[in-house]
């Protein structure tokens, strides 16, 4: 009886995400987005790693104060200026972003087992690393929270060209939501100009995908968007972790898949 149950809930929320994306499809844009899930979800969470789209989700939620908390995974390993954009964002919204950072013990050992760098040694050192310092304080992140709001676009890469506007999100047991899903690189620029949004400097110096300093280049002319992470791996459809399903799919909508 007790698997039952857990069926039906499981399939409620599905059918709740489902119905939030069919209103996302609707609404005038990204704020009009947050709103509708700020009146449907009580405690939702963005997780900011600080790069453009984040940085726009950031300045609406917090431009039109609307209850979802803003919170970062600090791997300890960012570049200097993204240090810095989180304190020019913290001063320019008159706001603290909370962060997660890596559990001590854990980074202890992986460090003693790879080594400091070990995660260019290999596809499994990487995804450790990965693990480590975003995947576990990621769920510490979302604990209790019912709806997990994140900067993906469908544009960025073909490994999230079906992403769903929202999706029941199973391995952390909430729903999950794009506001941006359905926009370009180039609309997120442009508002965040418009807007006076703070950005990370790198932009301007072709790092268009931001994470860790040392998986982190600059993308050359004519490569994807996101082929300036982990770029020593040859595998395209690379992700950290953070959105993948046990299967190493990215999250979405049954619907979508």
């Amino acid at each position: 009886m007790a698997s039952v149950s857990v069926d039906k809930q499981i399939g409620a929320e599905q059918v709740a995400a489902a119905g939030l994306s069919a209103s996302f499809a609707v609404a005038a844009g990204p704020t009009e987005r947050l709103r509708l899930l700020a009146d449907r979800f009580e405690g939702a969470v963005l997780t900011t790693s600080f790069g453009i789209e984040d940085q726009l989700l950031t300045h609406f939620i917090f431009a039109e104060r609307l209850p979802i908390e803003v919170v970062t995974l600090d791997t300890g390993r960012l570049f200097p200026s993204t240090y810095q954009l989180w304190q020019q964002t913290e001063e320019r919204y008159g706001k603290r972003i909370r962060s997660f950072h890596p559990e001590q013990a854990g980074l202890a050992a992986f460090i003693a087992d790879a080594g400091i760098n070990g995660f260019y040694d290999s596809r499994a050192a990487r995804t450790g690393c990965c693990f480590v310092r975003k995947v576990e304080p990621l769920g510490r992140a979302l604990a209790g929270a019912p709806a997990w709001v994140v900067g993906l676009r469908a544009d960025q890469s073909g490994q999230r060209s079906t992403l769903a506007p929202a999706s029941w999100d199973e391995g952390h047991g909430l729903i999950k939501v794009a506001p941006l899903f359905d926009w370009t690189r180039e609309q997120v620029a442009s508002a965040c100009e418009s807007l006076a949004v703070p950005v990370n400097s790198l932009h301007a110096h072709g790092f268009l995908s931001i994470g860790c300093e040392p998986c982190t280049r600059a993308v050359r002319p004519g490569e994807p968007e996101r082929s300036g992470r982990w770029w020593w791996e040859s595998d395209e459809a690379k992700e950290c972790g953070l959105h993948l399903d046990s299967n190493g799919r990215l999250v979405r909508a049954k619907a979508a898949a």
